[in-house]
């Protein structure tokens, strides 16, 4: 039997395209639960596009490494 749905892999990894001259790095932080969030902002929108949970220093670093950004603004 087959499913409706398609499953994701956990290998599947998702890339997004970016652009530095239209997008900027971000790092989406709650406040209430600490949550951090990885992504780009559209400069002109102001539209963020979520890319991966930050859950540790790795992660960010993975991030980081897989788009070459050096800078990344935190946003509350």
């Amino acid at each position: 039997m087959f499913s409706v749905f398609k499953r994701k892999r956990k290998n599947e990894e998702r890339t997004v395209k970016y652009n530095p001259e239209k997008q900027k790095a971000v790092l989406r932080c709650s406040i209430c639960t600490g949550e951090q969030v990885a992504g780009f902002m559209d400069v002109e929108t102001g539209k963020i596009e979520e890319v991966m949970l930050i859950r540790n220093e790795t992660d960010l670093e993975q991030f980081r490494q897989q788009y070459g950004i050096a800078e990344i603004t935190k946003i509350y």
